[in-house]
């Protein structure tokens, strides 16, 4: 990995929406039955939840992750860094300022979920800290998805 490259983050923008979106898209991380713009969008609304990005010095968007808890668990969506922009530690701070955003509201866990699909991430979240915790992950659509 080279040196961490000069990026400030921050709460994204409404009109942050369609680059997070691109960015998200771009990395592998959105799925056929999740419209990522209606994620980005429930995150930035909620009380308990917000969507941070990375920029680089010239303006550009180059790193995201959504962030959330539930009054007891702290969560990590959408850790993403640009393409072109992996290697150098930005997917590391997008990690760091999620757990600084729950550290900040008194959340003392986080959690987060690979899909059996990226597996190849797991060794960068190993690195920073996470574990593999043996869960069984039970879902259900309410909305009357399949």
């Amino acid at each position: 990995m080279t040196a961490t490259v000069s990026i400030a983050v921050e709460p994204a923008r409404p009109e942050d929406e369609a680059e997070v979106v691109a960015l998200w898209r771009a990395c592998g991380l959105t799925v056929p039955y999740n419209d990522p713009a209606t994620d980005f969008c429930f995150a930035r609304a909620g009380a308990a939840s917000d969507v941070l990005v990375a920029r680089a010095a010239d303006g550009a968007l180059v790193g995201s992750v959504m962030v959330g808890h539930d009054g007891h668990r702290g969560w990590l969506y959408y850790v993403a860094a640009a393409p072109s922009r992996q290697g150098e530690g930005i997917g590391r701070r997008m990690v760091e300022a999620g757990e600084r955003w729950l550290a900040a509201r008194g959340v003392v866990k986080v959690q987060l979920l690979v899909r059996e699909t990226n597996t190849q991430v797991v060794a960068f979240y190993e690195h920073l800290g996470f574990e593999v915790a043996p869960r069984t992950v039970l879902s259900k659509w309410i909305d009357g998805r399949e």
